[in-house]
């Protein structure tokens, strides 16, 4: 556990592969794989195979082409990575290409399998946007055996004659999902037609839209599926929480939960806009707590000096938007923050992914308002999920206060006109009709009469409806006026 003042009771753990554990009985020793890949895969700590990897890696080595089901951090790269390695020769000639849906991805992909390749010598490099494309060009001039890249780099490429898509004979194609939400399907249509000499098709993806099996039948040759079941694979082994919090105090909450973590924690805040990433950053780095943006409006070279500086254990929390937190791989994340809920509700799954990883227990807490509530509760019910709410932690016992303050917040009980009920109760009986009540809070509040909205009687009390943003002023008015000599108790 990070928190350390965390009441909620741990919920059901969902693994990959019907109740399976991370890793399978099957050793990548008991495969014929090269030695120089076997050596790659012990400097990388890899003894035992992950599921997707254990049900991919015979079927892709045959040649066939495979459809895999598999979230980020279940091992997918090495499903893939290790056919495609064992299947090319270190030539200087194209034979592989690996289409990811963001930069970061790309260069974690082709960091990984540079990795398990050991001593084979494949030269595999990296193309995308936002780097010096002449650069890129000498690599490529220069032989390549694989390419791992950004579909709209890689067409730019093609184009300039830099790369020969009629050469390469196998195609990787990794979250395919994603690619879909994004807009790359036309630009991938376009690479696959060109790539005349393919034989053999990888599709990795969380999910499978109907657009992504119908790409799927068009351009694959009688594929074999590596399916589990989505709501085991989906779902990562991880404790979750949701915090049930208005957006004035959702700031205050995050940095409760920040200053509950340990030296050894990596955590990552996810926004849905580049504008609260920026903003998010600009008030807690204000207020003492260190942590580091990242969007899409950051150059490429911030943003990999960003990832590289999370990645080495030297910057401990990064605050993102779902695109560019991608290619982050950190094994060592163990918090995720859901600053906002995500309208889309995969990339729900994909953000609490990235804790949890290869079997490590990991944290997802969820700052919900009023606006986010329905959002989540149908997340919940479409995945299945079982989130334990809980109350904001209480700070450390040696930080004596926090460092963003509280702040009174009546929108989360405001109706949709933005009227707050304030209960108005006192020791006399509260004999007075609405039109004497509405003046009086009128005159002590010194606002229009439009900002006091339904009056209604109920016993001995009467409720009060006031606009959210004068109820700071109607609390004042009612603990420092009477009502006609009658003393006033309020509870919002």
């Amino acid at each position: 556990m990070i928190l350390r003042k965390v009441t909620a009771a741990r919920w059901p753990v969902y693994r990959l592969g019907g109740g399976e554990k991370m890793f399978t009985n099957q050793r990548f020793d008991n495969w014929s794989l090269k030695q120089s890949t076997l050596e790659g895969l012990e400097s990388l700590g890899w003894g035992n195979a992950t599921p997707v990897q254990r049900d991919t890696i015979p079927t892709a080595l045959q040649g066939k082409d495979v459809i895999g089901q598999a979230r980020t951090g279940s091992g997918k790269t090495g499903a893939f990575g290790i056919p495609i390695i064992e299947a090319c020769e270190p030539t200087g000639k194209l034979q592989a290409l690996v289409l990811t849906p963001t930069r970061e991805l790309a260069n974690q992909v082709s960091e990984e399998m540079n990795s398990i390749q050991g001593n084979h010598g494949l030269k595999i490099i990296t193309v995308y946007g936002g780097t010096d494309l002449e650069k890129q060009a000498r690599q490529l001039n220069d032989g390549v055996d694989v390419i791992v890249g950004t579909p709209g780099r890689v067409m730019d490429m093609t184009k300039r004659d830099h790369i020969n898509l009629t050469i390469p004979t196998i195609f990787c194609l990794d979250e395919a999902d994603r690619m879909l939400d994004m807009g790359f399907f036309p630009d991938i249509t376009w690479v696959l037609e060109k790539m005349t000499s393919r034989t053999q098709t990888l599709l990795f993806s969380a999910t499978f839209p109907q657009e992504i099996l119908d790409a799927a039948y068009e351009f694959m040759d009688e594929p074999e599926f590596v399916l589990t079941n989505t709501e085991e694979l989906d779902v990562p082994p991880i404790n979750m929480y949701s915090i049930s919090i208005g957006r004035a105090n959702k700031l205050w909450a995050l940095s409760r939960l920040l200053s509950n973590t340990t030296e050894e924690d990596q955590v990552i805040v996810f926004c849905n806009t580049k504008r609260m990433v920026d903003l998010s950053v600009q008030k807690l780095s204000k207020s003492g707590i260190q942590v580091k943006g990242l969007h899409g409006d950051l150059s490429q070279n911030q943003r990999e000096r960003i990832l590289n500086s999370f990645k080495g254990g030297d910057t401990k929390t990064i605050i993102a938007t779902d695109v560019a937190a991608r290619g982050i791989d950190v094994d060592g994340i163990t918090l995720v923050v859901n600053y906002d809920i995500p309208d889309d509700m995969d990339s729900f799954i994909h953000r609490i992914g990235r804790t949890g990883r290869i079997g490590r227990e990991g944290q997802a807490w969820s700052l919900v308002s009023k606006n986010d509530s329905g959002q989540l509760a149908k997340i919940i019910a479409t995945y299945g999920l079982e989130i334990a709410s809980a109350s904001v932690p209480d700070l450390p016992s040696e930080v004596e206060k926090d460092s963003i303050a509280y702040k009174d917040d009546f929108m989360e009980s405001a109706d949709v006109f933005g009227f707050v009920p304030i209960k108005l109760t006192s020791e006399d009986k509260l004999d007075y009709s609405s039109r004497v009540i509405a003046n009086w809070f009128a005159e002590k509040m010194r606002c229009d009469q439009l900002a006091i909205g339904e009056i209604r009687f109920d016993q001995d009390t009467v409720i009060v409806n006031i606009h959210s943003s004068k109820v700071s002023l109607a609390l004042k008015a009612i603990d420092k006026y009477d009502l006609n000599g009658t003393k006033l108790y309020a509870e919002v």
